[in-house]
């Protein structure tokens, strides 16, 4: 890849990348930006192949070359809020926040305001504008009522270091998780594809034929004599939804997921117990690790366990007690 003027890129295809769809190749080159902008970039004529038009859907073929023109940064055009955010870490580079429940990261339909974009633009001033002008400095998402810990990136130069991060899986991801029932084994691993769910658009789904690749891994923390289980899981791979989904795959929804089976659980038996104090799942974001954008070091910043999953643990703890 040459970079000419500062905004457009250039590539030869190479034999392994043979076959691939144009968007899907210019995604991988580019993890500071999301496939829709490149396949509206592609419609919008900024990228070429070969000197000719392109098509978002176009095979390349080894030897191919491609011109990736990319606009300056829009100005930002979502308001800043004065919402209050807990922040583990902040320098000139970085800043690292323990997202609360029921936030959603970016504005999109239905959600103009009261995002974690508006709160971290009235937060820093100097956001990143790689990600385009409705999603600033974010390099990873967490699920709207997933907690815990997130990082974003304050200037582009750290926005494409961490994306990069994010693609090579070089950044550790730990959650803690109280799913249904006891989970065989103390240990073990849920290696299955994750696409759109063929029957809502809006769910994913290990049942696809075109699923991506999601591998997670997880550990018995502690069991609730059989009701419920506390994990330790680590992510593999970051696909959409993806504990939620694994974890209803092998028949352990977490608690309170109402998308994938973890409301419906609570609903009968002793977990009925549970539903007046969870209104969400009962996954938190517990442990991030990466590399420093500039200094290199890794660094690693852990989340407290909010406090609606520490009451659920004590009611499972009091249910457990009850049963003996």
């Amino acid at each position: 890849m040459d970079s000419v003027g500062g905004f457009e890129n250039r590539y030869v295809v190479s034999g392994k990348d043979h076959g691939r769809r144009l968007d899907v190749f210019l995604a991988e080159q580019n993890p500071g930006i999301t496939r829709s902008q490149i396949k509206r970039a592609v419609a919008e004529g900024m990228v070429s192949i070969n000197t000719g038009a392109a098509k978002a859907g176009t095979v390349l073929r080894t030897g191919d070359a491609i011109v990736f023109r990319r606009e300056p940064p829009r100005p930002l055009e979502v308001e800043p809020e004065n919402i209050p955010l807990s922040v583990l870490y902040e320098d000139a580079d970085i800043i690292v926040i323990d997202k609360p429940p029921g936030i959603v990261v970016h504005p999109g339909a239905g959600n103009a305001r009261g995002t974690l974009v508006n709160a971290l633009l009235f937060h820093c001033r100097d956001l990143s504008g790689v990600g385009g002008f409705l999603r600033p400095g974010i390099v990873h998402r967490l699920d709207k009522n997933t907690s815990g810990a997130m990082v974003v990136a304050k200037n582009d130069a750290a926005h494409q270091a961490l994306a990069r991060q994010f693609k090579e899986r070089l950044v550790v991801k730990r959650y803690t998780a109280v799913v249904a029932g006891s989970m065989p084994g103390g240990e073990g691993v849920i290696d299955a594809p994750i696409g759109r769910h063929r029957g809502d658009r809006k769910k994913m789904s290990t049942g696809g034929s075109r699923g991506r690749y999601a591998l997670t891994r997880w550990n018995v923390l502690k069991d609730f004599g059989g009701a419920a289980s506390l994990l330790n899981v680590r992510i593999e791979t970051g696909r959409t939804h993806q504990i939620r989904v694994h974890l209803h795959a092998v028949g352990h929804p977490v608690l309170g997921d109402r998308e994938y089976g973890g409301r419906a659980v609570c609903r009968n038996g002793s977990l009925h117990a549970v539903l007046n104090i969870l209104d969400r799942q009962a996954l938190h974001a517990s442990t991030l690790g990466l590399y420093h954008p500039t200094g290199k070091q890794f660094m690693e910043f852990t989340a407290p366990l909010p406090g609606d999953m520490t009451m659920l643990l004590e009611r499972l703890d009091m249910l457990t007690v009850d049963r003996r």
